[in-house]
């Protein structure tokens, strides 16, 4: 079982950044995958970002895409989203999520994994 803690939330207004942090702790699989899901107020968790734990495969959800940049640094253990020309409709609880295989999300897209808590974006118009 792997341990997820998000840290960096917090409010900003449109067009600012924020870079969000995810400590992972436990057992790492090596094979696994690491990413960022969102959950906007009356909506469904969402997809927004996710990079293989020992390998440079990343993926973005299209409204994130060339805004925000998913990272790693596998010496830490943690994660990171910079998420750059924040926009009112990324405010939502950003959650960070782990799962023992890069090959079965990349193919099914069903994360089976660990979730962390969640942290809080708000960004004003």
């Amino acid at each position: 079982q792997v341990q997820l803690v998000e840290s960096g939330g917090g409010s900003v207004q449109a067009g600012g950044s924020l870079r969000l942090s995810c400590a992972a702790s436990g057992r790492i699989f090596r094979d696994g995958v690491i990413g960022w899901f969102r959950r906007a107020p009356g909506e469904d968790r969402k997809f927004v970002a996710s990079v293989g734990w020992s390998v440079n495969s990343t993926a973005y959800a299209d409204a994130v895409k060339g805004r925000f940049t998913i990272s790693r640094d596998n010496a830490k253990n943690t994660v990171y989203l910079q998420m750059n020309s924040l926009k009112p409709e990324d405010t939502a609880v950003y959650y960070c999520a782990f799962d023992t295989s890069l090959r079965r999300v990349t193919m099914t897209g069903r994360w089976l994994g660990s979730w962390g808590p969640g942290t809080q974006v708000t960004v004003s118009a």
